[in-house]
């Protein structure tokens, strides 16, 4: 069984691979690794979301990686965005971000920044995971003076709070902003919300108060009807959402209306492109990107590349292509000027200072984004299996895309973090694609018992 997924490695807590004999043995392999792969400081840098299991991952993590040499500095909860940026920025050989982000508190997961902050290459996270399965592992740990120490960074999330508004505007002000912000009770807890205190706004909390199991618990970019009520019921000008590592945003509007990860690539695409900043004037995202956003660039010169989904194929796409802007759909926003990964706190600031500099309130930057109806329907399977391998499924498919033309898509993929099967339907009419995805769901679950 593979260990990492397209997000690092994730699973249900003292359930392999998320056990703490195990997560010694990745602390060990990915210290041996990556001492070899960069001579920096010697050093790993590990945050964490506000899991309770975050306590045992990152001592078992600390005692790996010291056995093996190399030294450890913990900075504590912080989105994992900011571990991407310090571990950049203080010319760390590593970072690492104990997190399963929007997932529940009982699973938890490892993700991996190499020195220039961003996710480690395929290549390098396979012979991490052939260390982990290699029973003379232990050869390599180091004896005596030759083990690695661990440090704690007390200033981590000022520091990456300076840095997010460093990223603004001189002299741009929030002030007069009524904004309210739902934290997931996870890793953005302090950080949005100071930040947007410290530009002038007045801040609404919602779900900052994180006990160790109430991460995600029915808040954050999962359950947006929080926040909707919140905007309304305190006449907000808008709503801000994270998940539990904040590396991703939702955004509500005055009017209480969600505005998607397409809504928010659109606006800053737009804003970018009309200063002269947007790389290629190219936007790249995901197959799961709405077929509006893509019109909605068409008419301003704008092309729209896709990928594959997950935003670490997003990111390889820009730096092929020497593009600065991308992202997905769920909120996975990466302005590659500013930092190396997605970013929800950076990418309400950028939304806010949209807001400011035209004049406009959110509902009237959104509408001009017309999205087509999306369908997205999870079937849980016991096990990953290749879709277009099994011909009742394929042949399912290719009937719901004879169905639709050229009038909409049909996308169907396995989650890369959990045993489900999505299935993706766009198109016209709402009803149609609701009975054209059920009728490829139904035809999953009953091959796939």
């Amino acid at each position: 069984m593979r260990l990492f997924g397209t997000d690092g490695i994730r699973g249900e807590i003292n359930r392999h691979p998320m056990t703490p004999e195990n997560v010694v043995k990745i602390g060990m392999a990915a210290a041996t690794v990556l001492r070899k792969e960069h001579h920096g400081r010697n050093m790993v840098l590990i945050g964490k979301d506000t899991r309770l299991s975050g306590y045992m991952i990152e001592s078992a993590l600390t005692a790996g990686i010291c056995s093996m040499g190399m030294d450890v500095t913990l900075v504590g909860p912080i989105p994992t965005p900011g571990i991407a940026h310090l571990t950049r920025t203080l010319r760390i050989d590593a970072g690492i971000v104990i997190s399963a982000s929007h997932n529940p508190f009982q699973d938890n997961g490892i993700k991996f920044f190499s020195y220039d902050g961003f996710k480690l290459p395929d290549a390098t996270e396979q012979r991490i995971e052939d260390l982990v399965a290699d029973e003379h592992l232990a050869r390599y740990r180091l004896k005596g003076e030759k083990i690695g120490k661990a440090f704690r960074l007390d200033d981590a999330t000022g520091r990456y709070i300076e840095y997010i508004k460093s990223t603004l505007p001189k002299g741009l002000s929030f002030e007069g902003m009524k904004i309210v912000v739902d934290c997931s009770n996870g890793a953005a807890y302090k950080t949005t919300p100071w930040v947007l205190r410290e530009l002038g706004a007045e801040v609404i909390a919602l779900c900052d108060k994180p006990d160790g199991v109430n991460i995600n618990l029915n808040c954050g970019t999962l359950h947006m009807e929080n926040i909707q009520k919140a905007v309304l019921r305190n006449k907000a000008d808008l709503g801000i959402a994270h998940d539990g590592d904040a590396d991703r945003v939702l955004l509500c509007d005055e009017r209480g209306k969600i505005v998607d990860g397409d809504q928010i690539m659109g606006i800053c695409a737009a804003d970018m492109h009309a200063q002269g900043k947007l790389r290629g004037e190219t936007l790249v995202s995901t197959v799961m990107s709405n077929i509006g956003l893509e019109k909605f660039l068409e008419q301003r010169g704008i092309r729209l590349i896709r990928t594959s989904v997950g935003d670490r194929y997003v990111v390889e796409k820009m730096l092929t292509g020497d593009y600065n802007l991308g992202g997905e759909q769920s909120g996975h926003i990466i302005f590659l000027d500013l930092n190396t990964t997605g970013d929800g706190p950076i990418t309400a600031m950028q939304v806010l200072s949209v807001m400011k500099n035209k004049g406009k309130k959110l509902s009237r930057l959104a509408s001009n984004i017309k999205l087509y109806p999306q369908i997205l329907m999870n079937i849980t399977v016991e096990k990953r299996l290749d879709i277009r391998t099994i011909p009742q499924i394929d042949q399912a498919i290719r009937t719901v895309e004879e169905n639709l033309g050229n009038s909409g898509r049909v996308l169907v993929r396995a989650s890369g973090t959990e045993p489900i099967i999505r299935v993706m339907l766009e198109g016209k009419d709402l009803k149609t694609i609701t009975k054209l995805g059920g009728d490829i769901s139904k035809v999953i679950r009953e091959t796939m018992k």
